[in-house]
């Protein structure tokens, strides 16, 4: 049975309003992936005289969408702070499936607000895993705040409750653990800063090694051993 070929991602750039407007959290580049929102692209780009679309080509591969090049639809469309606009649906669509706890944090985020109150009580295990559940691909237009939302969350907290969290979080948590520790937020640390129980340090590197090898070197570098591994009793 023949199957019609999904359509290739739309890869779509930086974004400028004539007014110089901005959403703090849109990435300077991400893809449009879904078929119905890129057929509504193509669909909204051929009514523009400006920039009609070839039909032989699936990909549109643009660094800059200026308002001046984009009919009336087009730029509703493709505009960050259109609140119908796909961005906005991407952003949507990653508020959903936040936690429930971290639901309004990150639903204040989406719309735009740069320092919204950080929720209280949430377990750390939590935050890793909302961060373990970003995939690389396909980078929408939300990626650069399911990068950045957990990541501001544990970027103040002590290395020894980091250690917990690691703990007592499940598969996808390891994977957003390992992804926080071999960051920037965690390896700029003062040295005393970095010191990490055995058993913490040892499932983080064990995880490494079997799903994200590319960053084991940085972990065995920067998780300083701490001086022991206290075992919490009830």
């Amino acid at each position: 049975m023949n199957r019609t070929p999904r359509p290739q991602p739309l890869v779509m750039g930086d974004f400028s309003r004539p007014d110089g407007a901005r959403h703090p959290h849109h990435p300077g580049t991400y893809l449009i992936s879904d078929p119905a929102e890129i057929g509504a692209v193509q669909a909204a780009q051929r009514q523009s005289d400006d920039h009609p679309v070839d039909d032989t080509f699936d990909c549109m591969c643009q660094e800059d969408l200026r308002a001046e090049h984009h009919g009336p639809e087009a730029l509703r469309l493709l505009d960050p702070l259109s609140p119908d606009g796909i961005p906005a649906r991407h952003r949507a669509r990653w508020v959903a499936a936040a936690p429930a706890e971290l639901r309004e944090y990150a639903g204040a985020l989406a719309a735009g607000e740069e320092e919204p109150r950080a929720p209280r009580g949430v377990p750390l295990g939590t935050l890793f895993s909302w961060l373990g559940a970003v995939r690389n691909e396909p980078r929408d237009a939300a990626w650069l705040l399911a990068d950045r939302a957990p990541e501001r969350l544990l970027a103040g907290v002590p290395a020894e409750q980091l250690a917990w969290g690691v703990r007592e979080t499940d598969r996808a948590g390891l994977e957003g653990a390992v992804r926080f520790f071999a960051s920037e937020e965690f390896t700029t640390r003062h040295p005393k800063r970095r010191r990490v129980p055995d058993t913490a340090r040892d499932l983080l590197l064990r995880h490494a090694r079997s799903h994200r090898p590319a960053d084991l070197p940085v972990l065995e570098r920067r998780l300083l051993r701490a001086p022991e591994d206290r075992i919490r009793r009830s």
